[in-house]
């Protein structure tokens, strides 16, 4: 799209209304006076400024801007991040299905996938790596995507992976998408860190690889507030997905939808269309330079992303620790640190300075003998109750000494999108309490039986 041509309604609107010095009879009750600096410009649904679940105005014409942008079907605004459209996602998938609902997902499924099923009364077939790097990793193939499918008696509503992954491992998306297709079921996808995949000179975005739906948060990775996302739907996917897509997103969503969300994802569409992908191609530059001066010390750097950095700690030689004290006394904020991995992700907005700063910090650290770290890895625990059971069933909190035999009531991980160590509806082993006290988990939410 041509930059020029990008129209922004929302903001064009907000604008003008925050200039008419018309009296505020409605709600926010700051009435567009300061506290913090952005109250002119926060809005509700006034007349003419749309609806977002039932959008036929401005709402929906940067809605098809996103949605040209893109290259879907629809791309649907959220101001409640990617938890949102995932619940949405699994909803269209499931809907009008009768009997048992199942859907063969990947381990490393964020917190909203477990309550999304719990509030869907779905169940899950678990795919879980061959071979992981710690929590925040779940390589799967599309061959263990097939080998699930066959071995299932009915075939399940969705198949559902997350990828780009916390440790920037990209899936092969295209794959698992054949794969969805030779057998009929549609491809969902967690792309919530990766909404400028599309705009890489080679387009990996999931739309573009096949998945019949994905969320983005937009916000992880493109210049727009907390909590603006998208939920994307594919030119391939069934037609009753877009027909019923508000429907969906309203039921999970609040009925007051933040208007500086949605500003922000307007503008956002004018910024991508102009320079963007040229800014992105030169930040992704600055990324790899910046990957091989650190492999050149002897730092293990790991995934796939082009913008994101990640460091094995252990590989590298380094403490617990240590590699984010000395980043926090360089002045630099890191984006996750477990003590297995160091996480910093970048975009064409970090300027010069920031990479010089990184770089900096490294002088002189070169990295030791890797670290022999005990590897712990979740196994599959028994499952005993339904998610939707034990998240809605009366708990209680208990020390993770006393957690084994409990019935897990709320998944714990050491960071979403990761791996639970139990999920909803498992019955907690002694693996699984050495994992906890790894991670720091020392208290743990059980069913009360």
């Amino acid at each position: 799209m041509n930059g020029k041509k990008v129209t922004t309604p929302i903001c064009d609107f907000v604008e003008e209304y925050r200039k008419s010095g018309i009296s505020r009879f409605h709600m926010p009750g700051h009435k567009g006076k300061n506290l913090v600096g952005c109250e002119s410009a926060d809005i509700t649904e006034i007349s003419g400024a749309d609806v977002l679940y039932s959008a036929d105005g401005i709402i929906a014409e940067s809605e098809q801007n996103a949605t040209r942008l893109f290259g879907t079907a629809h791309t649907f605004y959220s101001t409640e991040g990617s938890s949102l459209s995932i619940k949405a996602m699994l909803a269209l998938a499931v809907c009008g299905k009768h009997g048992k609902k199942t859907v063969l997902a990947a381990r490393n499924a964020h917190k909203a996938f477990v309550y999304g099923c719990a509030l869907l009364d779905i169940e899950v077939e678990w795919l879980y790596p061959k071979k992981g790097e710690g929590l925040c990793s779940c390589p799967i193939t599309s061959g263990q995507v097939k080998d699930a499918l066959c071995a299932l008696d009915n075939l399940p509503c969705a198949v559902y992976i997350t990828s780009p992954d916390y440790l920037g491992n990209i899936a092969d998306v295209s794959g698992i998408a054949k794969v969805c297709d030779d057998f009929g079921v549609p491809l969902l996808v967690d792309n919530a860190h990766g909404a400028y995949l599309k705009f890489l000179k080679e387009d990996i975005h999931p739309i573009t690889l096949g998945a019949h739906m994905c969320c983005d948060s937009a916000h992880k990775t493109l210049p727009v507030l907390t909590g603006g996302g998208y939920l994307h739907i594919s030119k391939k996917a069934p037609s009753a997905y877009v027909e019923n897509a508000r429907n969906m997103l309203s039921v999970f969503a609040s009925t007051s939808p933040s208007y500086l969300i949605l500003q922000s994802l307007d503008a956002c569409n004018r910024y991508i269309a102009q320079d963007f992908s040229a800014e992105l191609e030169e930040c992704t530059k600055t990324v790899e330079k910046t990957k091989k001066l650190l492999e050149s010390q002897g730092v293990a750097v790991v995934g796939d992303e082009k913008t994101k950095l990640v460091i094995d700690l252990a590989a590298s030689g380094f403490a617990a620790g240590e590699l984010e004290k000395r980043l926090c006394d360089n002045n630099i904020e890191v984006e996750f640190s477990d003590g297995d991995h160091v996480v910093l992700m970048a975009s064409p907005l970090n300027n010069k300075g920031d990479f010089e700063r990184l770089e900096s910090a490294f002088d002189g650290l070169f990295a030791k003998k890797a670290v022999d770290r005990e590897k712990i890895f979740p196994t599959r625990c028994e499952k005993v109750l339904s998610i939707r059971q034990a998240v809605f069933a009366p708990r209680e909190i208990v020390p993770t000494d006393k957690a084994p035999g409990r019935i897990c009531g709320c998944p714990t991980v050491s960071c979403p999108p990761a791996i639970p160590i139990v999920t909803s509806g498992e019955r907690i082993d002694e693996n699984a309490v050495k994992l906890f006290k790894k991670y720091g988990i020392f208290k743990i939410d059980v069913v009360i039986e």
